[in-house]
């Protein structure tokens, strides 16, 4: 580093430039007569003094009488202290910026654009730990491994996990079965390309385009309503379209569901068969907003259309209003899925936990 840079630095560590080449011409000459170091440094002779005396109340230099006023640089060790805690902050602050432009906090705004798959992968992470009911993750073969610990901790809790995995070529990039068992209820083989998604307890949601996007970039989103768009098209391209690879729920009741449209698809034909069925709802009051659980029979699918209901209907195909009617001691009580505004309560988890044929 030669003199200018050296003497900019100390600018830049709050000298002035008098200051700083005075400093630095201390420094060359050691113990000098002011005159001196008035004469080699660029300081005019009418400033010296008072550029030597600032320089001495902030322990740079000390200054001392020998036939004339003498000036030579201070212990080095508190000086070098200052300027090393000056660069940490410097470092810390540069820190600092490159975070909040990569990563703006959530807490701040319902949607964050990000710069970096890392900070959407380690979002998702954070919020699948934390997760209460229900998880629906879509993901790539190369990125399972950074999600499978999050994903086994919420599996173990009992939270529902949905797991679409994008493998073109299948095969044994695909985890095994018993993988499958440890991290998910429910996994489907996905063989396109598609864009990282994982979606938490109807709020959360982080959002990647696909490798092969010419875009990157990432969304990280904590607010419902933007995240039941991303449901949607979780639902529709991630999810029902594909076959399942793994499914740990059983087909004979209990049977919990997440989302109602799947519970009213494989109930509605036992209903218009006379079957009774038994559920229990757990969910939220659509008026006070407090949890409520629901205990009945179901007497009635209520949808927009009256076209009859299949179990080989794609969900696509339940855009409307999609509700239950359930019979309980307090009288007929409506339920709907996410969203629900005109039924008595949002149902969150569903579970048929008896059905008797006519």
């Amino acid at each position: 580093m030669d003199r200018n840079e050296l003497t900019g630095v100390l600018e830049d560590a709050g000298l002035s430039p008098y200051q700083a080449d005075a400093y630095v011409t201390v420094l060359e000459l050691g113990a000098a007569p002011v005159t001196r170091i008035a004469d080699a440094s660029g300081v005019p002779d009418p400033r010296i003094y008072d550029v030597l005396r600032d320089l001495e109340s902030d322990g740079y230099i000390e200054t001392y009488e020998q036939e004339s006023l003498y000036a030579r640089a201070n212990d080095l060790d508190t000086i070098l202290t200052d300027l090393t805690s000056r660069a940490s902050r410097f470092t810390a602050a540069t820190e600092e910026i490159e975070r909040r432009w990569n990563e703006p906090s959530v807490e701040q705004s319902t949607v964050s654009i990000v710069t970096r798959f890392e900070t959407v992968i380690k979002n998702a992470a954070d919020f699948v730990r934390e997760a209460e009911s229900q998880v629906n993750v879509s993901l790539g073969v190369d990125h399972f491994d950074r999600l499978r610990d999050a994903l086994c901790e919420a599996t173990d809790r009992g939270v529902r996990v949905n797991l679409s995995i994008h493998a073109p070529d299948g095969g044994d990039s695909m985890p095994d079965e018993e993988t499958l068992r440890e991290v998910c209820s429910e996994a489907r083989h996905r063989r396109l390309p598609s864009p990282f998604v994982a979606i938490v307890d109807r709020t959360k949601t982080c959002f990647a385009p696909h490798a092969g996007s010419t875009n990157e970039y990432g969304v990280l989103v904590d607010d419902r309503t933007h995240t039941y768009v991303f449901h949607w098209h979780f639902l529709t391209t991630q999810w029902d379209t594909w076959e399942p690879i793994y499914s740990a729920v059983d087909d004979e009741p209990p049977t919990e569901y997440i989302d109602i449209r799947y519970c009213v698809r494989d109930v509605a034909s036992l209903i218009r068969d006379g079957a009774t069925v038994r559920v229990r709802i757990e969910g939220t009051d659509t008026e006070t907003g407090v949890d409520r659980t629901v205990e009945g029979s179901v007497s009635e699918v209520l949808r927009t259309d009256d076209t009859s209901v299949s179990q080989t209907d794609p969900v696509a195909s339940y855009g409307g209003q999609i509700g239950l009617v359930v019979e309980t001691d307090a009288g007929p009580v409506a339920v709907g899925g996410w969203g629900a505004m005109v039924e008595d309560v949002e149902a969150q988890r569903i579970t048929v936990v008896g059905v008797t044929e006519r």
